[in-house]
């Protein structure tokens, strides 16, 4: 069976939240760089990786990795790779997207033209054609040159993973799927505790926590670019990955998850989304200001992100609403918070510095994920059922 190395891009910051996922699904690590995850894996990996993977942007297909420090160099590099083992002789192919860092080549429109004059020249020789209909699958070229490092590969999954496929619509400033999933794996949470985002805005961060609870494979509701790969990829390969997926759903059980918002329309738009995700009846919405969350219950989280303050008009409300968590979150006896923002003064009007921070960049806006611990619940006796060890880690 052919081994292949597969790229999966992330949120920077979440690197060893992701490495942990891949590893989970079996797979071993070559490397992990800022803002990627390398691993290896077999023809099944293109399926898994895509189904599977609640923190990954996206799986690209890595054909290559090389020095260049001049065009020239990027175009013989690029002839030398071993294209036609990928790209068929009608295959359609593009240089998507290139980014370049502190590289000697920063021109990313010359780079994604050389490269593809690079390829055509390669496949000219290999298919002993000069013309090329494109009328067959697409195959994405993504390009990264970070300190003259040229990194190639093939995006194999389309839409980026953050399309779950059940966000149809959106409130204002919302969070990707893929980082909300990262956040919630980043705290001790489990499923048998209660969870609360009183800014749930759209509703992802409590749809995306009943996915976890529920093991819901984030990408078991969508299509993906590779499933055209049938030379390569077999429709049976696509089908049992599938399978896997639902076989491992948990259906029992109540979990305690609620999500709030002061806007009305949030909080349908919430509910719809949540019902094309599966977990309606999972999870509590509910129409309530910050300043009116409590609860008898102990040992609670609270996960979130409230608004930051990007547009210049917000910013002058930041001081109340974060004074407004602050005294929510003093009001909830022995519960642990979870606030992402990019919000300087966060810590100063929450009125209590966080017992960790993360930084975390969110698209180009660096932000912090500030950590508030509350105390470990008491482990259960034996007469009470199988007590779980409960890391803050």
């Amino acid at each position: 069976m052919s081994m292949y190395e597969l790229v999966a891009p992330c949120h920077f910051g979440l690197e060893a939240v992701l490495k942990n996922e891949i590893r989970n699904l079996g797979y071993e690590i070559s490397k992990v760089e800022d803002g990627r995850v390398t691993f290896l894996g077999d023809e099944s990996a293109f399926a898994r990786a895509n189904i599977f993977l609640r923190t990954a942007e996206r799986i690209l297909w890595k054909i290559g990795e090389f020095t260049a420090e001049s065009f020239e160099e990027l175009f013989d590099r690029t002839a030398g790779l071993p294209w036609e083992d990928v790209i068929p002789a009608d295959g359609r192919f593009w240089v998507t997207k290139a980014t370049s860092v502190k590289s000697k080549l920063f021109s990313t429109s010359d780079i994604q033209s050389i490269m593809k004059k690079a390829i055509v020249e390669r496949l000219k020789q290999k298919y002993r054609i000069s013309w090329f209909p494109e009328t067959g699958n697409e195959y994405p070229i993504r390009v990264s040159v970070i300190r003259d490092t040229v990194l190639v590969g093939i995006d194999i999954t389309g839409e980026s993973l953050h399309k779950r496929g059940y966000r149809k619509l959106v409130g204002k400033a919302p969070i990707s799927e893929t980082l909300a999933a990262a956040l919630i794996s980043l705290t001790p949470w489990n499923e048998s505790r209660i969870l609360v985002d009183p800014f749930c805005g759209s509703g992802t961060i409590p749809i995306e926590a009943a996915m976890i609870a529920r093991n819901i494979a984030p990408g078991a509701k969508r299509s993906f670019r590779s499933e055209s790969y049938r030379e390569r990829l077999p429709e049976s390969l696509w089908k049992k990955a599938r399978e896997e997926a639902e076989d491992g759903v948990r259906r029992d059980g109540t979990l305690q998850i609620q999500g709030y918002d002061i806007d009305r329309d949030a909080i349908s738009i919430a509910r719809q989304n949540a019902a094309a995700a599966g977990v309606l009846d999972d999870i509590h919405m509910q129409v309530r200001a910050v300043k009116e969350l409590r609860s008898p219950k102990k040992f609670g989280f609270v996960i979130t992100n409230p608004p930051y303050g990007e547009r210049l008009e917000d910013r002058k409300d930041l001081p109340q609403l974060y004074k407004e968590i602050g005294e929510a979150y003093r009001g909830l006896d022995s519960w642990s918070m979870f606030l992402i923002t990019s919000y300087e003064d966060a810590e100063r009007y929450l009125g209590r510095k966080a017992d960790r921070n993360r930084k975390i960049y969110n698209g180009m806006i660096k932000t912090y994920f500030y950590q508030f611990l509350g105390p470990k619940p008491p482990r259960r006796t034996d007469s009470e059922g199988a007590g779980t060890k409960e890391s803050h880690e």
